[in-house]
């Protein structure tokens, strides 16, 4: 047994949602009370906040010194030259991108934005334990 359940979606800059919507969901008890409806509420703030960042970076942004190699240089002494590096993963394999000096800013600002969706994703899975907790609790009133 099941309703209909129709949604109004804004148009996204990806532009893959727009128009309405039919979704067709299974009807389901809804865990009643404060607690419910506050993470209910932190689970729908932090969906209307964030959207899929087009441009975010995964993994962190560091600054290393290395070593050139040319024997007259400067980092044979020891002073050595400053190397920035985006660390990630892909398909479970560890990637290490050099970055140049005057990107380091721009890939910055995208990894943050990265870090910032993640934690936005982390909270909406933690309300949504949460609110499977409280239901579960409740049915067995």
């Amino acid at each position: 047994m099941g309703r209909r359940v129709w949604a109004n979606f804004r148009s996204r800059p990806t532009g893959l949602l727009s128009g309405a919507i039919c979704v067709y969901k299974d009807m389901q008890m809804r865990p009643k009370g404060a607690d419910a409806a506050r993470w209910r509420k932190q689970k729908f703030d932090w969906l209307r906040r964030f959207q899929i960042p087009a441009e975010a970076l995964p993994g962190s942004l560091s600054l290393t010194h290395r070593r050139c190699g040319k024997e007259n240089c400067c980092c044979v002494q020891g002073d050595t030259h400053p190397l920035w590096q985006l660390t990630f993963m892909v398909d479970g394999k560890k990637r290490v991108e050099r970055i140049p000096e005057e990107g380091v800013d721009e890939v910055r600002r995208r990894v943050e934005e990265g870090r910032e969706f993640k934690r936005a994703v982390a909270e909406v899975f933690a309300a949504n334990a949460e609110l499977l907790v409280l239901e579960r609790r409740q049915r067995r009133r």
